[in-house]
């Protein structure tokens, strides 16, 4: 990671190397942080932030599940985020807005403690590689599962729920895959450690439900909405991990991760190990990121 000149904290911009919390800070011992992972490109109009305010919306919605007081309205996060870009003159990056409970009180009560918000951004290209990107991955089904409903709530971007993903990325990583696919408690595919999953049938597009403890992805609900305008068909249900095996393709998708293809999962090649349709649906992706499709402009906010 690069260092970039300037971090927004707690409503002031300071230099990279100042912007410190305390080690007691509560986030750092009990994991009661909201996040989110957003992306800044370039384009013919300069540069534009990818569906910020749904980003920050989810982080709100996050924040509400946890009882969360967050002391910044969405108005001040979104211009922070745009302003943090400007002061950095960066064209493409990657940003990551939190709120979390700084020092006070110890235990598990985080009420008592003040929130305090922190939005940095640095130059960051594909999550799994442009490489990736290009020839597809290699994945395994994880032995841990995605954390359930009734244990933790999976659709807020909380940074207590990542350990769930630490473990079975790192797991992965040691078995010598590029990435891990968690199952549900009852077996069905869930996501990877960091991305939204889909596979490809006979030329239709299947995904987890939203029911099945999958982040509510934005890039999720940017990819079936231009796979719909382009005339794939799409289906949110649930399904095994035979439905990856017997898959014509599978991709990922995510703000790091972009439109990634999956070529195999645990030994077995997907398909014939060609992508046409994720490659349709990520070439299409990366133009609207770039501001280079009309009809997706109004996704994009622009830093002036």
């Amino acid at each position: 990671m690069t260092p970039t000149k300037r971090i927004w904290l707690d409503g002031k911009f300071v230099a990279w190397d100042d912007a410190k919390i305390h080690v007691l800070t509560h986030a750092l011992h009990y994991g009661y942080a909201i996040f989110e992972g957003i992306r800044c490109n370039s384009t013919p109009d300069g540069p534009a932030v990818f569906r910020l305010r749904e980003h920050i919306d989810r982080l709100f919605d996050g924040a509400r599940v946890y009882k969360m007081r967050v002391p910044y309205s969405r108005e001040q996060l979104v211009s922070a985020c745009l302003d943090l870009v400007k002061e950095n003159g960066l064209k493409d990056c990657y940003l990551r807005p939190i709120v979390f409970s700084a020092a006070g009180e110890m235990g598990v009560n985080p009420l008592k403690n003040p929130v305090i918000g922190a939005i940095a951004c640095w130059e960051w290209g594909a999550y799994l590689g442009e490489e990736g990107m290009e020839k597809g991955i290699r994945c395994t089904v994880s032995s841990w599962s995605r954390i359930d409903s009734k244990m933790l709530p999976p659709q807020a971007k909380c940074a207590a729920n990542y350990a769930n993903s630490i473990l079975a990325k790192t797991d992965a990583l040691a078995a010598g895959y590029d990435e891990a696919i968690l199952l549900t408690q009852e077996g069905m595919v869930a996501e990877g450690s960091g991305e939204n999953i889909f596979r490809v049938k006979n030329s239709e597009i299947y995904t987890p439900t939203m029911e099945s403890g999958i982040l509510g992805g934005v890039t999720r609900a940017s990819i079936m909405q231009i796979a719909r305008d382009n005339g794939i068909a799409v289906h949110e249900q649930n399904f095994t991990r035979e439905g990856l095996f017997n898959a014509d393709e599978v991709f990922f998708t995510g703000t790091a991760a972009n439109v990634t293809p999956i070529r195999e999962v645990d030994g077995r090649t997907i398909g014939n190990g060609q992508f046409p349709v994720t490659k349709k649906i990520q070439q299409v992706y990366l133009d609207a990121i770039h501001g280079r499709v009309e009809k997706y402009k109004p996704w994009l906010s622009y830093v002036r």
